[in-house]
């Protein structure tokens, strides 16, 4: 067993500020290592165009941009380099798995991916303008799942990376839905006008109980009603990827434990209990879960756990916005695994 954990970061401020001060973080962690040193690749994998990013970001959502140049100014990286690495913009993703379910005022989610690809950030920002946000971080900027102070929760699962387009991945249009919206309609709108990479399922739940899955490729949007999710579309199957026999019956198995589930911690121990057919170890393949997020709109808080039959650390973004700081720095747990996690291994 591999120990893990995630720092929690928390910041009440500017965009501009929040950038400065996870650059100063960053500050001697192995992941800004790896940053740095992917960087000869990343520059052969993909290409972003300094100038249409800066547009897209001053149009959508312009704190972001501010954050971007915040971590530019902190890390001593020009700036093009940083949005290059950091926005989000017109950047490949490999496959992954993850599962989704949303019930009855909570919004339960695995995670699934390969641990060497986990930043260990968990944060709580509160910008100066805009709703605060809470959830885990990707690709700094970018959160994997989250809920803002409007209770609107959004997380995504990976369908398909072929034929990518000019558009933004996923962790970053969830962070801009989290910047942006109150509600389920209106995430669905903006994820209806924002250009997509790659081929995702976002879930998109809010405070009243509105809840959607978006079917989201760079060559069309399309929009279903059901509370439970995995890595395949539905009403666009000609994206799929050829082999999802166990996206099907990973769903099958939701849709049976959902319709038994009445809380989020039954919700919560459905997913993370390594004895249930949800939670997943295959670490080496892309889709081992690496943390359990159940959120709750109304009272605004989470629970949230990093690996197999985790006990749940309690978050309360509603307590936090009254107060200065949580008393949380850490959260710890472990992973039935071998592989790497860049800011522990290196």
């Amino acid at each position: 067993m591999k120990q893990i954990y995630s720092d929690v970061i928390q910041f009440k401020g500017s965009h501009y500020a929040f950038g400065r001060y996870q650059a100063e973080q960053l500050q001697g962690n192995p992941l800004l290592t790896k940053y740095r040193n992917r960087r000869t690749k990343s520059i052969r994998k993909y290409r972003v165009n300094h100038k249409e990013a800066k547009a897209f970001f001053m149009k959508y959502s312009s704190g972001l941009w501010a954050e971007l140049e915040g971590l530019s100014a902190g890390l001593g990286w020009p700036l093009e380099e940083v949005v290059h690495e950091f926005s989000g913009w017109q950047q490949d993703w490999v496959r992954s798995g993850c599962s989704i379910m949303a019930k009855e005022n909570f919004f339960a989610r695995n995670y699934d991916y390969h641990p060497k690809t986990y930043e260990g950030r968990f944060v709580i920002f509160q910008p100066s303008e805009g709703p605060a946000l809470i959830g885990p971080s990707q690709r700094i900027i970018g959160r994997t799942d989250g809920m803002n102070e409007y209770g609107l929760c959004v997380g995504y699962n990976f369908v398909n990376r072929i034929k990518p387009g000019d558009g933004v991945i996923c962790c970053l249009l969830t962070r801009i839905l989290l910047e942006n919206c109150k509600t389920t309609e209106e995430a669905v709108d903006w994820l209806r006008e924002l250009p997509h990479r790659h081929s995702f399922n976002y879930v998109i739940y809010d405070k009243s109980g509105d809840s959607r899955i978006v079917e989201g490729s760079p060559r069309g949007v399309r929009i279903r009603e059901e509370s439970v999710c995995t890595n395949h579309f539905e009403v666009l199957p000609q994206e799929n990827r050829r082999h999802v026999d166990e996206s099907h019956s990973r769903l099958l198995r939701l849709r049976q434990g959902n319709n038994q589930i009445s809380t989020g911690r039954e919700a919560f121990n459905y997913l993370n209990d390594t004895t249930q057919p949800i939670f997943s170890k295959r670490y080496s393949q892309w889709s081992g879960t690496i943390h359990t997020a159940c959120y709750y709109p109304e009272s605004l808080s989470m629970l949230f756990g990093l690996g197999g039959d985790s006990t749940p650390v309690k978050f309360s973004l509603s307590d936090w916005m009254k107060r200065n700081r949580s008393p949380i720095k850490r959260v710890l747990g472990q992973l039935d695994t071998k592989e790497p996690l860049p800011y522990i291994d290196g």
